[in-house]
């Protein structure tokens, strides 16, 4: 079939994208996200054979970090012509192939052959680019890849399929609380650069009551952060009806409406909406398909394929339910939370009132802890689940497994709620021997400090500590230590 368009009109686009290859200005944010730093330190290392793939919800700052890292490089003496950037998403750059696009570069603006840096934004919209990046990287070295994608799809099936060994992936979620605090220009002083969470344990209580106070003036902007949420976008906006309408116009109905119809072939997009509302009235809820399915009139196994393709879509976390003593879990029930509070707020036209309402506080801070400990440890590959006794109904919010520890934390953001020798955090740390340490998350920053329970050891016969700490402080150090992680 004869195009409608001639070369002429895509390198026009081509240019239209590459402002630099002809000397004309062009914007780029100061601002940068944690994950800049592995993106350029991974596409500057000439041994690595592999491309980078920069995966996360939509409106996260994928699209921002492909044009730093093009004005980094041409900033630190590269060509700019050997830099170049295309969104794939683009109305007539999706009627041709990525080796159609790459032929009209290396015929009109820089020759093949020579090094090059390809940017290439939501590539999942690129038919047949897991073939077409295999055949780059195995045939043309010259080439440093780095494409962003806001769907699992262009995640590990297709790309065990056929990329095995030859990306890397570095996850970009939404911003952590520590990111939202520097986004604002401010400055805290009194927070040291290389505190950890787990440093907290060996910290004698007068320097915590210290560090209580530090953290104090950041209670206001965690406010903030619970209810507008960690899109760079809109996290410093001060009309939060104007957030929430963005979040719903560019994150929600943009993947619901397009992304699951484009990419998935979803045809019943009304389904996946009441399903998606449904977990935003309970996020951190347990999800029994049947009831949920009972619920939205539909059946268990659209219900299951649906809450499938959402995780895929990066809208929503899955956690399944823990063992424990051996016991095997005989019908996994899963929670499910979204991947920032503030898509619930924007969903349900939750605003200012909600810093009163204790209940669903409580709902915005657990998926808040969640998205924090889910970046965090996602490098050390943990099992993330939760824990629920079916006959006393004591529970852990959140649990973090892996083969060298296991970190239960229970969030309770209310005022002055009670760790005691009958919570479900210690009911569960005496079933599980191997906790060390576990976190008792709250509201209040006179909520901070370690306690121990009488006869509550470990497997190497040392008292179990449970640190009580407020949540806005566990978050800010979670993206602190976070950005150590990528040095």
């Amino acid at each position: 079939m004869r195009q409608f368009f001639n070369q002429a009109e895509v390198l026009s686009v081509l240019h239209g994208f590459n402002p630099w290859w002809s000397g004309k200005s062009y914007a780029c944010h100061d601002f940068r996200r944690l994950a800049f730093e592995p993106c350029r330190n991974y596409l500057e290392d000439t041994s690595l054979r592999r491309a980078v793939l920069l995966s996360g919800p939509r409106r996260v700052g994928k699209t921002t970090i492909l044009l730093q890292i093009a004005d980094y490089l041409i900033k630190n003496g590269n060509g700019p012509k050997g830099i170049f950037y295309i969104s794939l998403d683009h109305p007539m750059i999706k009627l041709l192939s990525l080796q159609k696009i790459l032929n009209i570069y290396n015929d009109f603006v820089y020759p093949k052959g020579k090094v090059a840096f390809l940017l290439l934004d939501e590539i999942q919209y690129s038919k047949e680019w897991e073939t077409e990046i295999k055949l780059l990287i195995d045939h043309h070295p010259g080439f440093r890849i780095l494409a962003t994608g806001s769907a699992s799809v262009v995640h590990h099936e297709r790309i065990a399929e056929s990329g095995v060994g030859r990306w890397i992936t570095v996850p970009i979620p939404t911003l952590s609380f520590y990111e939202f605090v520097q986004i604002q220009g401010d400055k805290f002083p009194g927070i040291p650069d290389s505190l950890k969470p787990s440093d907290l344990f060996s910290t004698p209580q007068n320097e915590l009551v210290n560090l209580a106070q530090n953290f104090r003036g950041l209670s206001p902007f965690f406010q903030q952060y619970l209810l507008v949420g960690g899109f760079p976008e809109t996290a410093t906006l001060k009309n939060i009806n104007l957030c929430q309408r963005l979040l719903r116009e560019d994150v929600v109905e943009r993947v619901l409406k397009r992304d699951m119809t484009a990419l998935f072939g979803v045809r019943n997009i009304n389904e996946l909406e009441k399903l998606f509302i449904y977990l935003c009235l309970h996020s951190g809820g347990i999800v029994a398909l049947k009831t949920c399915a009972d619920t939205l009139g539909t059946s268990p196994t659209t219900v299951a394929n649906h809450l499938t393709l959402l995780e895929q879509a990066n809208l929503i976390y899955r956690l399944p339910p823990a063992e424990t003593s051996g016991k095997k879990i005989l019908r996994a029930r899963n929670k499910y939370y979204l991947v920032d509070a503030a898509l619930r707020n924007a969903v349900l036209l939750r605003g200012e009132e909600l810093l009163t309402n204790t209940e669903e506080m409580g709902v915005i801070a657990e998926t808040t802890v969640h998205r924090h400990l889910y970046s965090f440890y996602y490098r050390d590959v943990p099992e993330i689940v939760y824990w629920r006794d079916p006959v006393t109904d004591k529970e852990v919010d959140i649990i973090v497994r892996s083969p060298k520890y296991i970190i239960p934390f229970e969030v309770k953001y209310r005022e002055n709620p009670k760790l005691s020798a009958t919570s479900g955090l210690v009911a569960y740390c005496r079933l599980e021997k191997k906790v060390k340490r576990a976190y008792w998350v709250t509201k209040q920053d006179s909520d901070f400090g370690v306690t121990t329970f009488e006869g509550l050891k470990d497997e190497y016969g040392k008292q179990t500590q449970f640190l009580k700490i407020p949540a806005h402080i566990l978050c800010y150090l979670l993206g602190q230590a976070e950005r150590m992680l990528w040095k």
